[in-house]
């Protein structure tokens, strides 16, 4: 046995070695790009259930943030205990939501949440339980809405005015506003009472912590009465289970040691979380069991999520303070050339930003340089050599140039049926919108050279599936609908049911479709397989039971397990919220309701205990599109970021005119800056002796917004093995959120753009 975790060990890169010597207690490891975290993470997993004796009572708990991330550590563990000769026990892979549920669940008297009475949402702004949250404070505080509808200056009693602004309130900013915050005081483990004490150190004219405060009370009650939970209550419900001494005790007896990977994307609660289950039952003074890996230049997920990276990067310090902090600095992802651009490109976003900060806790990256990894490093083809210079940056006169020098790179790239079956590219954009752009004109390359171009969108992650299912089930509810007619013909062609190629031909008159007549036009094979589909929905609707109407259509639909899972999910979930109102018409309104108010999560593709979702993003032989978030731990030989004009990267905040009434800032951005800088004083210091103004607090947040962005950008660089091609164009458009594609350079803005510092840099 010692033999063979000795030759898992040697196998490890410097850096990565140190989670397998690990024994007890904190440590800290921030780990490159491309560094093989997660699979060195599965080695010490492994390492310290053998050296443990781990088993079912007492258990290593390794936590990480998809689904899908969970499923392939877990599988590397299981092939390194196989090959230690040991069983597939005394580990769980987890999720923290995953966990958190798990914990709250097994304890619904202590937790006060039970699936089978509460169903979990994940609400967006024009949810009604947002929306009711909202009536209900502005019935509750007339006078302070009032202040809100009056701005930094009046309406002069023009009624017209007054009543648009009370519009964009109610619907817009007030919604927007109760999301954000309360989430952000949920990730605190904030009540409202204690949000309350906190905004009386906001100090602005709207009384904006009240209003804080407010909301959130109104959403914690409404969200009782309704048994609904969202996703932080999840970690709330398993941290009231831990507040139970008996309680705490059993989980901590269960678990040895808490592993967690991509730890720069936690926040404050989950952080206690994990401290709290990794701390030993008997002597409550030593040091948490817990291991944290991540990548502070890596944190791309805050200003769309609770995620807070100063939190990691303030336990690495203590680590450091304590010498258990470690790097992974090899990497054998990239050729020389392209780390040596993303090693410049950090130094040169800091240099910046230190001209403008005074601290360096505000610099955006630490600092820690990308390396290549030794000569006799085990990964194969490790640090490969670069095609052509490896590294190309190109400032095209504009946009249409741009699409134009990227298609010809590719016809180079992709030369030879060689090239495309050994080679993928991915290009990487920060706009949906220039997703879209860009496929349009590179659709040539699949009639031309038989390259399959790709978008990877919300139809990829499988949250097509409610909006599928809600056609059918209209067309069942109304066939004699011609547009729900249509609908359903066209997810049947999309789907390969059917083949008619002259689809939009179809004269829009269901009923003789459905029942033709001797006089009618005679049905061809295809029409007559399409009739049969159609009329197999409309006999679901007389012969099933209610809650079987929904999966049938699923599998009428020929959906595979994935979607299958996903299918039954969402159909579990309508029943729960229309218990008691069963109808068709029920059906048809609550899932509209969920399309429009809330982010439905798929389940993720699981293939024989495999996660394989990854081939989609990034098959050989295919121009793979899609946004730099969603690229975050994937890889490819050839990587395109376009579009780097200074507009785009750090890129502008946009205050609407709608609602500048209120002041030349986003109000919810500056309370969520406000509230952030209190909360670290209230845990760094253990008192706050300052306050931002408005002022100051949008100052700051536009800072940490484009810190974010030049991380994000990073990201997107070291995705590449052999190729970076950056560009920046002159002349782009306005806004790409409002940009029509005409093929007309003189619809774009008429001011040349600037380049993104970094481009010139470079």
């Amino acid at each position: 046995m010692e033999q063979k975790l000795k030759k898992l060990i040697e196998n490890l890169r410097p850096g990565q070695d140190s989670l397998a010597k690990w024994v007890g207690g904190k440590m800290a490891v921030s780990a490159v790009p491309g560094s093989g975290k997660s699979h060195s993470l599965a080695v010490a997993g492994a390492i310290t259930i053998a050296r443990q004796k781990l088993n079912l009572q007492r258990q290593l708990i390794i936590v990480t943030y998809t689904r899908s991330a969970a499923a392939s550590i877990k599988q590397k563990i299981e092939s390194n205990l196989e090959y230690l000769g040991l069983p597939p026990i005394g580990f769980s892979v987890q999720t923290i939501h995953g966990l958190a549920l798990h914990i709250a669940t097994q304890h619904p008297e202590l937790s006060q949440l039970n699936l089978n009475t509460n169903t979990l949402i994940s609400p967006k702004s024009n949810h009604r339980i947002v929306r009711q949250t909202v009536d209900k404070w502005i019935k509750e505080n007339p006078f302070i809405y009032q202040g809100l509808v009056e701005g930094i200056q009046g309406f002069d009693s023009e009624e017209s005015e007054q009543m648009r602004r009370q519009d964009i309130i109610r619907t817009n900013v007030l919604p927007e506003f109760a999301c954000t915050i309360i989430s952000q005081a949920k990730s605190y483990g904030l009540t409202p009472e204690e949000l309350n004490n906190y905004g009386n150190y906001i100090r602005d004219q709207y009384q904006s912590g009240y209003i804080a405060s407010g909301l959130y009370q109104n959403y914690q009650t409404l969200m009782s009465e309704s048994n609904f939970i969202d996703y932080d209550d999840m970690i709330l419900g398993a941290l009231k289970v831990l507040e139970n001494q008996e309680a705490r005790q059993m989980w901590q007896q269960k678990t040895f040691a808490v592993f967690e990977d991509e730890a720069q994307d936690s926040s404050p609660l989950q952080v206690e979380l994990l401290e709290i289950l990794a701390t030993d039952h008997q002597n409550t003074t030593l040091e948490p069991n817990l291991v944290r890996v991540g990548d502070p230049n890596q944190a791309i997920n805050s200003t769309f999520t609770t995620a807070d990276p100063i939190y990691f990067d303030w336990f690495c310090d203590q680590c450091m303070n304590n010498n258990s902090l470690f790097t992974i600095a090899q990497a054998g992802r990239s050729s020389q050339v392209i780390m040596n651009a993303a090693n410049k490109m950090l130094t040169l976003v800091n240099q910046k930003n230190l001209e403008t900060i005074s601290e360096k806790i505000n610099l955006p990256f630490r600092h820690q340089y990308i390396e290549a990894v030794d000569k006799n490093d085990p990964q194969q083809n490790a640090n490969p050599a670069p095609r052509g210079k490896g590294v190309e940056i190109l400032q095209p006169a504009n946009i249409y140039e741009t699409v134009r020098l990227m298609g010809k790179k590719i016809e180079q790239l992709f030369a030879t049926k060689k090239d495309q079956n050994n080679h993928n590219l991915a290009i990487l954009i920060k706009d949906k919108n220039q997703a879209i752009f860009i496929f349009n004109h590179l659709q040539y390359l699949k009639e031309e050279y038989n390259l399959e171009v790709k978008i990877i969108n919300d139809k990829t992650n499988l949250s097509y599936i409610p909006l599928e299912i809600l056609q059918v089930l209209q067309f069942i509810d109304r066939p004699h609908s011609p547009e729900y007619f249509k609908n359903v013909l066209e997810i049947l062609q999309q789907r390969e049911l059917i083949n008619l190629p002259n689809l939009g031909s179809i004269k829009p008159f269901p009923e003789k479709f459905l029942y033709p007549t001797e006089i009618d036009k005679k049905q061809n094979v295809e029409e007559k397989k399409a009739r049969y589909i159609l009329s197999t929905f409309l006999k679901a609707k007389l012969e099933l039971v209610h809650y079987q109407i929904i999966p049938y259509v699923a599998m009428a639909l020929g959906y595979n397990k994935t979607e299958l899972a996903t299918t039954h999910k969402l159909s579990e979930r309508i029943e729960k919220e229309i218990v008691g109102r069963n109808s068709l018409k029920m059906k048809i309104y609550t899932l509209k309701s969920l399309i429009n108010t809330e982010s439905f999560e798929n389940i993720d593709a699981m293939e024989d205990g495999q996660n394989n979702s990854d081939n989609i993003y990034t098959r050989c032989g295919q121009v793979t599109i899609m946004t730099m978030h969603k690229s975050k731990g994937l890889d490819w030989d050839y990587v395109f970021i376009p579009f780097l004009q200074e507009d785009n990267f750090p890129g502008v905040s946009f205050v609407s005119n709608n609602t500048k009434f209120l002041g030349d800032f986003n109000l919810t951005e500056v309370v969520k800056t406000q509230l952030r800088f209190l909360v670290h004083q209230d845990k760094f210091n253990s008192q706050i002796n300052k306050y931002l103004s408005t002022t100051e607090a949008w100052k700051e947040s536009e800072m940490l917004r484009k810190n974010e962005s030049y991380r994000l950008l990073y990201v997107a660089m070291t995705r590449a093995k052999k190729l970076l091609w950056m560009s920046s164009a002159q002349k782009a458009p306005f806004n790409w959120a409002f940009f029509t594609d005409n093929n007309d350079i003189s619809s774009l803005d008429k001011k040349n753009k600037n380049p993104c510092f970094l481009i010139e840099q470079l």
